[in-house]
């Protein structure tokens, strides 16, 4: 049966997930945040830890309505890949009227709606040869999965992406994370001279047991 307060003429959005939680990772660990998490993706890393692909269709009203019963003013824009999203620069401008902060967590292979305050990019060693080619030249922070021998990704992202943190993050699969590996190249990057420093990002709301 349709719900007569939900416009057809209104957009509607691939969903996943709309939670009130704490930031879990990079330079804004802890921050009480409303995540918004949009299904589909234009890049498939196999250690992908977010079913994207599993998604309801929402409108915007509903999605304005769940995101006012948290307590929150901090929004997160996530996925999948939140900038593929039709229309999303509608919902967040509706967002804006309400006085949140706009935070993205994007690859940056596409350009970022103007309406976000705070830009978190996750660029992905597997598909380098995208990044060679076109990707957002700034964000407030990068962070980058340690999934392989990561150096000379991380030395192409310091020049394609201008950044005030850059963070190397574990990757985990089957619940395993290879920190040894990623400490170690970690301190690979910090003993080059002139160069941007990184620091760890752990994923910490997995290690409280918070979503």
């Amino acid at each position: 049966m349709k719900n007569p307060a939900v416009s057809d003429s209104e957009p509607h959005f691939n969903i996943v997930e709309i939670f009130e939680s704490l930031q879990g990772e990079g330079f804004n660990t802890g921050m009480p945040s409303i995540f918004v998490r949009f299904g589909k993706c234009n890049l498939a890393c196999p250690w992908c830890d977010t079913s994207y692909n599993q998604f309801e269709r929402q409108s915007a009203s509903q999605i304005l309505a769940k995101v006012r019963s948290f307590s929150a003013k901090n929004i997160i824009i996530t996925g999948g890949e939140p900038t593929i999203v039709p229309k999303l620069e509608i919902l967040l401008e509706q967002f804006k009227r309400l006085g949140y902060f706009l935070a993205i967590e994007t690859n940056g292979l596409k350009p970022v709606p103007p309406q976000i305050d705070y830009i978190a990019t996750s660029p992905k060693r597997l598909y380098t040869h995208k990044y060679e080619k076109q990707c957002i030249d700034f964000a407030n922070e990068v962070r980058i999965v340690a999934d392989e021998n990561i150096l000379s990704f991380c030395e192409l992202i310091e020049q394609k992406i201008q950044a005030a943190h850059y963070y190397l993050s574990p990757c985990e699969i089957e619940g395993k994370m290879n920190l040894l590996e990623t400490i170690t190249q970690l301190g690979k990057l910090n003993q080059r001279t002139n160069k941007p420093k990184w620091q760890l990002s752990l994923q910490t709301h997995k290690l409280v047991g918070i979503e």
